[in-house]
């Protein structure tokens, strides 16, 4: 199609090389006789579904003058919202990205419109549309960037959320950019956003951020948490619910914060906080959704004391947290990274808990482990334990084991864009390094360079030798 014509334009050209007349096309496309003369006419505006059956009587794909129809109709007419919403969500039915996005820009011309279009992005989003509604969500943000608004803020919280994906440097800047939006966002919106936020940053292995965000939404939830207990407010609360019983996330940032300590060495305050999220006899509220997570947090903390304890170096809890993984089988990744986190810390021999899962930890490192949490921290935790494991077979000195499972360890870490292990990764091979084959060299280069040249090679291997 040329840049000047028109879809009047285009279905005429078609009447004529078909040799069809008003009649006959109107009884192919469906469409009443009259109402095509007019729209032929220029009487009538085309409406979405007659532009389908029009398209389709023409032999066209679905959607191909969907440019055309921004062009003739919004941009050169009017931007009436009975033509603009359902072609939005017919542009994203069939993934036309480009198409959303000039109609958004043009409609957001007028701010006027901004509530309909983020109406639309949220329509969009509930349906699991995730591309189709960034894109708008993208473009509302732009436009109202210098507006404090809750609206700006919850399309940011949407772009956050569709966003997170397996590559750790993006998630990193994703969480950045919301970061400083959570503050305007309702009050019990910002629980759930700095639940996701800590986690994000948590799979990050940014343990400042996580207490942080945990810290916050720990005090946030008390407040709202001691707001609805009150009997003068038990009628006039506002019908808007987390996502979660409210104590979920006073628990939560207990156990966040004792995680956090974990990563610290700080196993003393970590115990403090995991036995406070033990205890849960002060909630009031009820309901099977409570009573769940009570059990879960209660299992968590029995969980999550031994591992403090055995971080700590006190060996005699492991065959106590060795029997909790095992009636947990969805805890065992988890499980065994810990494990081996508090071997290769304390010189610890674990020998038999590894031969003990064997078979589970062959699984492990050739699947996703396929449990609770989101897939980004299934693979960070997969690639961790992956590396704990040629941690812990190095220092033992079974070295074709160890470099085995490091080689694997880079490229989980690379998979991922995990920068930071990927690091840790080379330090522990050069640490080693004079240990490890030519063999052993040749595919460590060709996983970080992409290949050695001979020179290369050469001077690698009078270094290692």
């Amino acid at each position: 199609m040329e840049a000047t014509s028109t879809i009047l334009s285009e279905l005429e050209e078609y009447l004529k090389q078909t040799d069809l007349t008003i009649t006959q096309f109107a009884k192919r496309s469906q469409l009443h006789s009259g109402t095509l003369s007019n729209i032929i006419n220029g009487h009538r505006p085309i409406a979405m579904q007659q532009l389908d059956r029009i398209t389709r009587a023409m032999g066209q794909e679905e959607g191909f003058f969907y440019d055309l129809y921004i062009t003739n109709y919004i941009i050169e007419g009017s931007t009436d919202w009975r033509r603009v919403g359902p072609l939005l969500l017919r542009c994203a039915e069939l993934d036309k990205l480009d198409s959303i996005r000039r109609l958004a820009r043009h409609v957001m011309d007028n701010l006027m419109y901004a509530p309909l279009l983020f109406d639309t992005a949220e329509e969009l989003f509930n349906a699991g549309k995730m591309e189709a509604a960034a894109a708008i969500y993208e473009i509302v943000a732009e436009t109202e960037r210098f507006q404090h608004s809750e609206r700006l803020a919850l399309c940011h919280y949407r772009l956050f959320t569709i966003s997170l994906s397996d590559d750790q440097d993006r998630n990193l800047w994703v969480a950045n950019r919301f970061e400083p939006f959570v503050e305007r966002l309702d009050e019990i919106d910002q629980l759930d956003a700095l639940k996701e936020l800590a986690n994000t940053y948590r799979s990050l292995q940014r343990w400042d951020k996580v207490d942080e965000c945990a810290a916050k939404m720990g005090h946030k939830a008390r407040i709202q948490y001691e707001l609805k207990v009150r009997p003068e407010r038990r009628m006039s609360e506002s019908t808007k619910l987390p996502g979660r019983p409210l104590f979920f996330y006073i628990a939560y940032s207990d156990l966040l914060r004792g995680n956090v300590c974990d990563e610290l060495g700080d196993y003393e305050e970590a115990l403090g906080y995991k036995y406070s999220y033990s205890d849960l006899s002060w909630v009031r509220e009820q309901g099977d959704e409570v009573e769940h997570w009570r059990n879960l947090f209660h299992e968590w903390s029995i969980a999550n004391i031994y591992i403090t304890k055995l971080l700590s170096g006190d060996i005699t809890v492991l065959e106590s947290y060795v029997g909790y993984i095992d009636k947990h089988r969805n805890e065992l990744v988890m499980g065994l990274l810990h494990i081996l986190r508090a071997a290769n810390k304390n010189k610890l021999n674990v020998d038999r808990t590894l031969e003990l899962y064997q078979q589970e930890i062959e699984e492990i490192l050739n699947n996703l482990v396929k449990g609770s949490y989101s897939r980004n921290l299934a693979m960070d935790r997969q690639a961790n334990l992956i590396y704990e494991l040629a941690y812990y077979y190095l220092y033992k000195e079974e070295f074709l084991k160890g470099f085995d499972l490091l080689l694997k360890t880079i490229i989980n870490f690379q998979r991922i864009n995990n920068e930071k292990y990927i690091l840790e990764s080379v330090t522990l091979f050069e640490r080693y390094r004079s240990v490890a084959s030519q063999e052993i060299q040749d595919q460590y280069h060709t996983l970080l360079l992409g290949g050695a040249s001979h020179e290369e090679k050469d001077r690698y291997t009078s270094y290692g030798s």
